[in-house]
């Protein structure tokens, strides 16, 4: 038998407080997973989680130097640990694109167009990290590597890594577009 979970009280400053923190960076953190994981749906559920998970320890989190950032990684943490429990669950090809049509990333939610959703995909797991982090919500290097668990000089290098794939990746898409109009 498990010991029971202590809950913490918020009192009602810290309340308010919290409150004008989700609405001030909740679609920045929603926007950053969606571009990391591909996935409306999944990344309205990551971020619900990462913010149920703030709230409950907010009494130390206010204090953090980057809470956005730190929800960010609880967010990200999430999905890991759904993706190795659902890997053991069901084989699941990224590359099918039956998994496009089920994501519903042609939704009305989409963050990106389809181009640029497809390039954010194919770029390394840890690229796409940082460059939700970077990108979309406008951290530094120094916030970025403490969310990633990284050296700030290796944010540096996965970002210019996948800066360089995606103008390269996008521009020929581009090319092919104009061509074929």
């Amino acid at each position: 038998m498990t010991a029971p979970r202590r809950v913490q009280v918020v009192d009602q400053d810290q309340l308010e407080d919290f409150a004008a923190f989700y609405a001030a960076t909740r679609d920045g953190c929603l926007r950053a997973i969606c571009a990391t994981v591909g996935d409306p749906g999944l990344a309205e559920e990551l971020v619900a989680e990462a913010f149920a998970k703030a709230y409950a320890h907010w009494r130390k989190l206010r204090r953090h130097p980057a809470p956005q950032a730190w929800v960010i990684r609880v967010a990200l943490n999430t999905h890991v640990t759904w993706w190795r429990k659902r890997r053991r669950e069901v084989a699941w090809d990224m590359d099918d694109p039956a998994h496009d049509r089920a994501t519903g990333v042609a939704g009305t939610q989409q963050v990106l167009d389809d181009s640029s959703l497809a390039a954010l995909r194919a770029l390394p797991r840890r690229q796409r990290e940082v460059i939700a982090l970077r990108v979309f919500l406008d951290l530094d290097n120094h916030y970025t590597a403490q969310a990633l668990g990284l050296s700030p000089r290796t944010v540096s290098t996965h970002l210019a890594r996948a800066t360089a794939t995606l103008r390269t990746t996008l521009a020929a898409e581009a090319d092919r577009d104009r061509v074929s109009s």
